[in-house]
Order: C-alpha cells, then structure tokens, then sequence
C-alpha cells in the first residue's frame, strides 16, 4: 500500500499519522473544499498543489482545527495522530498543536513577534507544552536554532525577528515547530518567499529532519518543482477537489488528468531553450557585442551614431549606488555596465541583495546614479523618461486602493499633457482590452482583482506612456505558475506588436530563460556573468552561476535526489 492513498469512509485503520475522510470546508456561500478524502502514514510525506483558491491551505488549516471560531463550517472526519480533530475539546487541541502536530506558515514575519527575541518565543513554545524551566526551555532554543542551522545559536537566540534574514526566519519558524518533538510537519508554502538556493537550503533541511526523526510532513505548495523536491506522493487540488492523487514521480512524470498535463505545462524549465529566432519574448538581435561569457567589459562612451547602428536603445556605463553614511554606507550596485538592443529581452537574475532591483530603478529613472550613467538612445538619461517605464513586483502596492484602476492607468496620459477626458478614457479602455481585460474594468477599484489581472493593470499602466523599453521587477514572483505563464505570453504578444525592449528582472532562474536573449547574473552588487541565455545556462564560467542553477528544483524526483546528494556532499567538502 502507498505511504499516502486516497481513502473511502469505510477503509480507514485508526493507525495512520493523518487520516482526512470526506473533509468539507465552506465559507458562507463559498465551499473551499469539497469532499477531500487522503491518508498519510507515519514519516511520509504528502504534497498538496494546486494554484491560489484551490483549497490547499484551507485542507492544512483543517488538521489543526484552525477554523474553530471562524464561522467556517467544516464537514466529514479528520483524524491527527489520534486525535479526531472535529470532536476535539479545545484543552485537547492545545496539546496537539505544537505537541503532536506543528506547522510553518509562509510569512514568518507574521508568525513571529517583534517585540520579543526569537529564543524566548521557541522557549515559550516549549515551556506550554513540556512544562519545562525556564532554563531548559532556553537550553532547547538553543538546540533547534543550532539543528536548523542557525549559526552562533546562542547568541543569536537573542535576536529579534527583524534582525534575521527571510531564510533564517524561516529556520527559525521550522526550529519552533521542532521544539516538541512533533510527529507531523505540516508546511504552508514554507519556501515562497525564498531566494533558490536559501530555498533549496530549506527543503534540504526538512528532507534531512524527516530522516532523522521519522516525522511526517505534509507539505502545502504551488510550486511543482518544490513538491518533486520533497514528497513522496502528490495530491494535485482544484476547486476544493482532489484532480490527481498518487507516487510523485507517476503524477510529475506521466500525469494522467488533463490539469495536471496543464499544470506541469506551465512550468517553466530551467533546461529548455528558448525558441530559437530571439526567445520566447520574441527578442531581436540576441547576440553581438558584449555578450560574450563572464563580466561584461567597461562599454566606454560610444556615440550616439555608434549606439544606434548596433541596435543598442538603452545603455549603463560604469552605474554605482551607495546608501547610508558614515560607517553605515553601503554599495547596492558597483561598477555595472550592460546595453538593451531594440525588440530584445535581457534577463537580469540574481538573490535578494544582490542589486537587481536597485540596477531596474536606475535604468528607469527613479533613482539616481552615485555614479556612472545611463543612456538612451545615446543621450544621458536624469530622471523619469515616458520612453524606458517600469512593471513593479507587487501591483498591490504600486496601485492606490482609493482610485479606480482606470484613473490609476491614465496617469501617465495626463502626466503628458492630456486634458480631452473623452480621448483618456478611450485610450485607457484600449489599453485595458489590450492586456486581456475588459473595458468596463475601467471603474473597478484594485482589490476587485485578482493578482494576474492587478498585474495585466501594471502592464497597462506602463503602456500608457508609449514607451520603448519596460522594465519588469520580479512581474511573476507571486503568481502562479498558470497566471505566471499567461502574464509572459503577454509581454510577448505586446513585444512583438510594438517592438519593445524588455529588461526583465527576477530571482527565478527558469523564467529568466524563459523569457531572456541575453542574461547578467547579479552578486553583491556586480555582474559576475554576463552572455546569451544559452551560454550562459548551458556553460556557466562563474561559480556562483553553477551554484544558482544547481539549487534550481527539478521535476523529475530521481534528478531532485541526485542535487540533493550533491549538494551535501558540496556542503561538507
């Protein structure tokens, strides 16, 4: 029998670590989950994927009763580590979680409180459930900080959640569900948030506790490739309801349900080239001076007639950024140099810290050089130009709430000088039905949307200007692989129709290639390789691009396994 199977009403031997028959989850008129039926054994794990809304997290909730009070109603029989979960006294629960049962949450920074440092909250954890001292409370932070990896534990124990980095965050979030010996992890998007190789360092470190100790995981994700990474079966949602169910490499590998087909279809691959005849954003010409392999050289001060026949619009030379004073100035971007040529898309990856963002908004405008330039079509660039226009990260943020977002959209119509409202609300409703929404939305307000569209909003506001290069900040982080594929074949589709130069800027090394004819990779703050995707991902020169593109998931659980060796073994080398 598999480590994790779909199970009847009848079926069901009280000896599993989570048994879920018949689960119902409704929200007024909403049912979130409908009819979920699924088994897990002790020290197995199960994988719950789907796209936002399916359900999945709702399911995790559910194991720990996490709706009791809400005005959820909840249908059929949960059974965890023995404990029938809808019967459960809230004494009972109590014990169970953080006792028997523990789970990480995808924002550690809303699961940690700021007041108080990390140590003392993990202490109180297990003071409440051990009925421990004080110093052997403290004495158990220490060993599950050091277990996670957390270095210096002792002293960092003493830290505040702020002064840790999202991956220690999140190790510090995982040392806190270990804290009482759990038998099941259940992990809620755990990795989102996390650079590849913080998050490869994650789903290692779970993959070594479960060896370890023998607890069951339960690990709730979006991501395919995480899922292939960590599980033993998979369990593909959708609207509330199980669509495919069994052996992660039988469901990744031949799936049998047309949505899964999808799904995997979606998903972006490290190891495919882009089409050929300028990539999948439909580039120009991907290859020509100062793309060859490694760090770009110092581009000089070319003219204006130089810049143009070779095709170049928009160009960095020698762009530096310093923040702060004093002992506290630091170098966000040092001594980059790079050229955008017309209809092409040069990628721009790298970690958090690393300096992309920071190089986006000088390219953009929106923040000034220390030192260096940029240039478009040969002219130094100050300041905000309608020509080079920027698609932000998170449309939530970029999007005031009290306004419509076809008022946001008209922005930069009226920024130019518009004053005919007839002519702005015109060409705002084209804009809104180019990026595959609907011209009524023009009065819709941005909480009205989900984030794929808030994002097409984004996109629309950027065309508003006429400009000739986007710059995209991380345009897909945060959607899921469907949406993700959707919003890159639109910036295809307007590429193609309008000939613009894309620099799309992400921490996703797989929609990088995706997308990108020419790729610079991003350390600290410099251009550690630079050169055609191809080249760049097929013979990586420096290290930390091999290091980059080995982190990256993979879809095949065998190749998952393998990186995972090698990795350890690189670790303790």
């Amino acid at each position: 029998m598999s480590v994790a199977s779909l199970v009847s009403p009848v079926d069901g031997l009280a000896t599993s670590l989570v048994e879920v028959t018949d689960l119902s989850v409704e929200f007024g008129d909403l049912r979130a989950v409908d009819r979920l039926s699924f088994r897990l054994e002790k020290g197995a794990a199960l994988g719950l994927v789907g796209e936002s809304g399916s359900g999945k997290s709702t399911v995790a909730s559910a194991l720990l009763a996490l709706h009791r009070g809400t005005g959820a109603r909840v249908g059929g029989a949960v059974r965890v580590a023995g404990v029938d979960v809808q019967e459960a006294s809230d004494d009972e629960l109590r014990r169970l979680r953080g006792g028997k049962a523990a789970m990480v949450f995808q924002d550690p920074l809303s699961s940690l409180d700021p007041y108080y440092a990390v140590g003392d909250q993990i202490a109180e954890v297990y003071r409440v459930h051990v009925k421990a001292s004080r110093r052997a409370a403290r004495a158990r932070a220490v060993e599950v900080l050091d277990r996670v990896g957390i270095p210096d534990a002792t002293r960092r124990a003493r830290s505040r959640p702020h002064e840790f980095s999202g991956g220690m965050r999140q190790r510090a979030l995982i040392a806190m569900a270990l804290a009482c010996h759990p038998d099941l992890l259940i992990a809620d998007e755990p990795t989102t948030a996390l650079d590849v190789t913080v998050q490869a360092q994650i789903l290692d470190l779970l993959h070594t506790l479960r060896e370890e100790t023998g607890m069951g995981l339960l690990l709730v994700t979006h991501d395919v490739g995480v899922a292939a990474e960590s599980v033993d079966e998979v369990l593909v949602m959708r609207h509330g309801r199980v669509v495919e169910h069994g052996p992660v490499a039988t469901v990744l590998g031949a799936p049998r349900e047309t949505y899964t087909q999808e799904l995997l279809g979606a998903v972006p691959r490290v190891d495919a080239r882009r089409v050929s005849g300028g990539g999948v954003l439909g580039g120009g010409a991907a290859d020509g001076a100062g793309s060859g392999g490694g760090v770009p050289p110092d581009e000089g001060g070319p003219t204006a007639e130089v810049v143009s026949s070779d095709g170049v619009i928009l160009d960095a030379v020698g762009l530096r950024r310093e923040f702060g004073r004093g002992k506290r100035r630091f170098t966000a971007v040092d001594e980059v140099s790079l050229t955008v040529r017309r209809g092409e898309t040069l990628g721009v990856v790298g970690e958090s810290g690393s300096g992309k963002t920071t190089l986006g908004r000088m390219l953009v405008g929106l923040l000034e050089p220390t030192a260096g330039s940029v240039r478009y079509e040969g002219r130094t660039q100050t300041g905000v130009s309608p020509s080079v226009q920027m698609v932000f990260q998170d449309p939530v943020s970029s999007l005031n709430p009290r306004r419509s977002v076809g008022e946001s959209i008209a922005d930069p119509l009226r920024a130019r000088g518009e004053l005919d409202e007839g002519r702005i609300r015109g060409r705002v409703r084209e804009l809104l039905e180019r990026v595959g929404l609907e011209a009524a939305h023009y009065d819709r307000y941005p909480h009205e949307f989900s984030g794929g569209q808030r994002q097409r909003v984004g996109i629309a506001r950027a065309l508003a200007a006429d400009p000739r290069v986007i710059v995209c900040d991380e345009p897909v982080s945060a959607l899921d692989v469907t949406t993700q594929a959707q919003v890159v074949a639109l910036l295809a589709e307007l590429q193609r129709e309008l000939g613009l130069a894309l620099v799309f800027v992400a921490h996703d090394l797989a929609v990088v290639r995706q997308v990108s004819d020419r790729v610079a990779v991003m350390r600290r703050g410099r251009i550690v390789e630079y050169g055609p995707a191809d080249e760049v991902y097929e013979s990586p020169r420096d290290p930390y691009t091999k290091q980059l593109l080995a982190a990256v998931p993979a879809l095949d659980p065998v190749v998952a396994a393998k990186r995972r060796t090698a990795r350890r073994q690189l670790a303790a080398a």
